[in-house]
């Protein structure tokens, strides 16, 4: 009897390893890679007639022009002459954009892994005329779902997207890739004002920056390329500087470099533009965090519940009157803040899904108080204040505010994210 209790036992032990084996070898879902050949990766940037935006990325303004990024497909050009009535001109196609600067009409924008410069002297008659290959860090493109990854190959090309599909192949371990993280852009308050020269000016989210002839790009989270641009036609790589871990965001003020990074805020001077010198740097619990600065203040937003991996969500006010020991003045509650700016005494937060909300900084002890209104019709990401005109990034879209009457601040104007049903 024991002997056949025994079988019986060895029996279903067996079966219910080969039904395990049989479900591993089993169809599951996966992220298979759709690819771009390197040929035309290659030629890919060109210009277009105008298109509906559907995933908002960063913003740059130029001259009368406010450049809004399409995530990873490139970057509509909107003629912001009338700020009540902005019109979309063209569509600049740029596989894996985020983020962008411009100079004397040329725009430098990441492509994936390259560096391309496009001149915009014309809008009708946009080229590329330079590229830097390989300048950035392999990355892939996000997905919306939790899959797996499929094996990537990288002799068929860039990878541009994905589909989800089934396969029959059998369980291996999970694949993991460097994920292209959409984050950060700079905001650039002494940048237009250098030199005289045309330079742009971006929101807070920045990772690319203009300082006089010199760009500053974000390879990675660690790493920073600095390019020679004052020949606009010879722009050329003329150094690099390893930074700390998690640098998310630049901004520039008084001939320095002040970048946000996930742990902290770290200070550089650049007298000489080629070789920045760490000055200091300002530690916070890890978050995400852009950065915006005026004489005697650094402005940092902190925001919970993401990747980050922390949860609170604040506003940090650092004294930087001795930039070698920059030290926080004071921490106000936030919601969910992504980027942020400044005009005067004004401050303009991005609160997500808590509104665009403005205050009065002149006391930057006192902050919440002057605390002058909030928009909630919008779930904002990034702003850019130029004077009287606010402008604002949302996943709703670009929106314009007038506060030149910081007392009755008007809606100008909206390009709103058309429906996909």
């Amino acid at each position: 009897m024991k002997t056949n209790i025994r079988t019986s036992f060895v029996l279903f032990l067996s079966l219910l390893l080969f039904s395990c084996d049989d479900d591993i070898k089993h169809e599951y879902t996966i992220n298979e890679p759709i690819y771009m050949s390197t040929a035309e990766f290659k030629s890919a940037v060109k210009s277009e007639v105008s298109r509906n935006m559907e995933e908002t990325g960063k913003i740059y303004f130029y001259g009368d022009y406010i450049l809004v990024n399409e995530k990873f497909k490139g970057i509509h050009i909107i003629n912001n002459t009338d700020p009540s009535n902005p019109v979309s001109e063209k569509f600049i196609t740029i596989p894996g954009n985020i983020d962008m600067a411009v100079k004397d009409n040329m725009l430098y924008a990441d492509s994936y892994t390259d560096l391309v410069v496009i001149d915009i002297s014309d809008m009708n008659n946009i080229s590329e005329t330079k590229r830097f290959d390989d300048v950035f860090y392999y990355s892939l493109p996000p997905t919306n779902n939790n899959y797996r990854y499929s094996d990537i190959d990288p002799d068929k090309g860039i990878v541009v997207g994905w589909e989800v599909k089934r396969t029959s192949e059998k369980y291996q371990e999970p694949r993991f890739y460097p994920i292209y993280k959409y984050m950060a852009n700079s905001f650039a308050d002494s940048s237009s004002k250098n030199s005289g020269s045309n330079i742009g000016k971006a929101g807070s989210m920045a990772r690319f920056m203009i300082i006089a002839n010199t760009l500053y790009t974000l390879k990675s989270s660690n790493a920073l390329n600095i390019y020679d641009i004052s020949n606009p036609n010879e722009a050329t790589l003329n150094g690099n500087l390893h930074l700390g871990w998690g640098i998310e965001t630049i901004f520039a003020h008084n001939n320095h470099l002040f970048f946000g990074a996930q742990q902290g805020m770290y200070i550089y001077d650049i007298s000489n533009p080629f070789a920045p010198k760490y000055v200091s740097e300002y530690s916070h619990f890890m978050s995400c965090d852009p950065v915006v600065v005026d004489d005697e203040y650094a402005y940092i937003t902190l925001r919970s519940g993401n990747w980050c991996g922390q949860n609170n969500s604040q506003l940090d006010v650092v004294d930087i009157t001795n930039l070698n020991a920059p030290s926080l003045l004071k921490s106000y509650n936030m919601e969910n803040p992504y980027g942020l700016g400044i005009d005067g005494d004004l401050l303009f937060v991005c609160d997500g899904s808590a509104g665009l909300k403005i205050y009065d900084k002149s006391d930057p002890l006192s902050i919440a108080t002057n605390h002058l209104t909030t928009f909630t019709e919008i779930t904002p990401y990034d702003v850019i204040p130029l004077g009287e005109i606010l402008v604002v990034i949302s996943p709703e879209g670009l929106h314009q505010y007038d506060y030149s009457d910081i007392n009755n601040i008007q809606l100008l104007s909206s390009i709103v994210i058309q429906s996909k049903d």
